[in-house]
């Protein structure tokens, strides 16, 4: 697998591919007219009242359509004659002092997939002797607020602004061999970083600390940018889905004795790509009875709804068979009483699992096409991030969790209609655990899916790590 995912991502990422997969999704929404896309770079800012720059992220649309992390540059494709043209900064003889030469025109057209390199004080020349060569009829797309103010569209019979962001961004659902590269890459080094964090739980004393070895690991293996800051939550923390406090330390207040579990939510970022990843570890070495039980539901959860994912599937459907196994086991516990289907009609499992079981994954760690609806009145569907049926080649992250959150429960407990479902003596003995959620990224083929992450999570291989 290690020759196979360098050789691919030895090869230049295929942005004309892209460049014509959105031509092609264009056309067949009726855009027939002769079609050139422009796109622009995220420009380098300073910091306020600083002369420093701000941190760079390339504009994700750019980078889909060009493989360029340069700040400042351009992007023109003309689809009917299939020529790419990347813009960069010309050199600037008062940065070289400080930064060095710059990337050459020669060196960008032998590292990006394009077919001519040009300095970007040729942008509006070039522009116009595009439109002059389809004789006015051509019609050229970009994206609105990423325009320069210096950029002229003379001599195009339309410039529509309107289209091309949310052509790019269905588009950019069904990855390619390059792109599942890409995200194996983001998930092997991620791994790396989840191993190495679960060993230093061992003499950690606050949760920076595990954060800190996470973030070290992943730069040392070619992953500088995090996917999103990562959760590093202990204790009753676990239960936030989105913690971000990661500084409480791992010993109960005034004791030698450590908290129940630590929550790992992180993931690496690989030439724009992102890994997301949730593991959870025993800060004792060993799962207490209490948070075993949980984790081997969530566990269960998981397993079974990454085995029915292939093309087609619907992904509400493995969403609501999620919550169907969260809630026999959480009946098992005795934690709920009733029975199953009037526990999942009563949606009563939402106390415990309130988000969706995942989202897309690509460029951004919540991707693009997902057409979620968050005005959902269906309290067990509002926050699923992906609506609808999973295409071949798409990755989606595959992250059942329950949470044992007081702000989330306690209204189920004084609800009237509810609180006969939860028994909230035995819950009592559940608090400390905080929340459980284990997340792998999944992408999903015509047949099946691969499973891109490796960082360990049956329950053995944890605990000989945490030990």
């Amino acid at each position: 697998m290690t020759t196979t995912l360098d050789s691919i991502l030895a090869g230049k990422y295929p942005a004309k591919a892209h460049a014509r997969r959105v031509t092609e999704f264009l056309r067949a929404r009726g855009h027939n007219a002769p079609s050139v896309l422009y796109l622009e770079a995220q420009k380098t800012r300073l910091i306020e009242d600083n002369d420093e720059p701000m941190p760079f992220r390339q504009r994700r649309p750019f980078f889909y359509l060009s493989g360029c992390l340069l700040p400042d540059s351009y992007l023109i494709y003309d689809a009917s004659s299939d020529k790419l043209t990347l813009f960069i900064p010309p050199i600037d003889p008062e940065s070289v002092i400080w930064s060095g030469l710059p990337m050459s025109a020669s060196d960008a057209l032998n590292m990006y997939d394009v077919d001519s390199v040009l300095p970007t004080t040729d942008v509006n020349a070039s522009l116009a002797s595009v439109a002059a060569a389809h004789g006015g009829k051509a019609v050229v797309f970009a994206i609105a607020d990423q325009i320069s103010e210096t950029t002229k569209f003379e001599g195009f019979a339309e410039s529509n602004l309107s289209v091309l962001k949310g052509a790019i961004e269905n588009t950019r659902v069904v990855k390619d061999a390059y792109e599942v590269a890409l995200l194996r890459k983001a998930n092997d080094v991620s791994a790396k970083a989840h191993i190495a964090a679960i060993q230093s739980s061992r003499t950690a004393v606050n949760e920076r600390e595990v954060e800190a070895t996470f973030i070290s690991t992943c730069i040392s293996n070619g992953c500088r940018e995090q996917s999103y800051h990562p959760v590093v939550a202990c204790g009753e923390s676990g239960g936030t889905l989105h913690y971000v406090r990661n500084d409480q330390g791992l010993f109960y207040p005034g004791t030698k004795q450590r908290k129940e579990n630590i929550l790992i939510d992180a993931g690496g970022e690989y030439r724009t790509y992102c890994a997301d990843i949730t593991r959870v570890i025993p800060l004792s070495g060993k799962f207490s009875r209490e948070t075993r039980q949980i984790y081997e539901i969530v566990l269960q959860m998981q397993t079974e709804c990454i085995a029915v994912l292939k093309e087609g599937v619907l992904w509400e459907e493995v969403h609501a068979l999620a919550h169907r196994i969260a809630i026999r086991g959480l009946l098992a516990l005795g934690i709920l009483r009733g029975s199953e289907d009037e526990l999942f009609e009563k949606r009563v499992s939402v106390a415990f699992f309130p988000h969706g079981l995942g989202h897309y994954l690509g460029m951004d760690t919540h991707d693009t096409g997902g057409n979620p609806n968050y005005e959902d009145k269906d309290t067990m569907f509002r926050y699923l991030r992906v609506r609808g049926r999973l295409p071949a080649g798409s990755v989606i992250t595959v992250e059942p969790g329950i949470y044992f959150c007081r702000f989330i429960i306690e209204p189920f407990l004084k609800s009237p209609e509810l609180s006969m479902y939860i028994d909230p003596n035995i819950l009592e003995r559940y608090w400390k655990i905080g929340g459980v959620r284990i997340e792998d990224n999944i992408h999903v083929t015509k047949d099946g899916y691969e499973n891109l992450t490796t960082a360990p999570k049956a329950i053995e291989e944890v605990e000989r790590l945490a030990l």
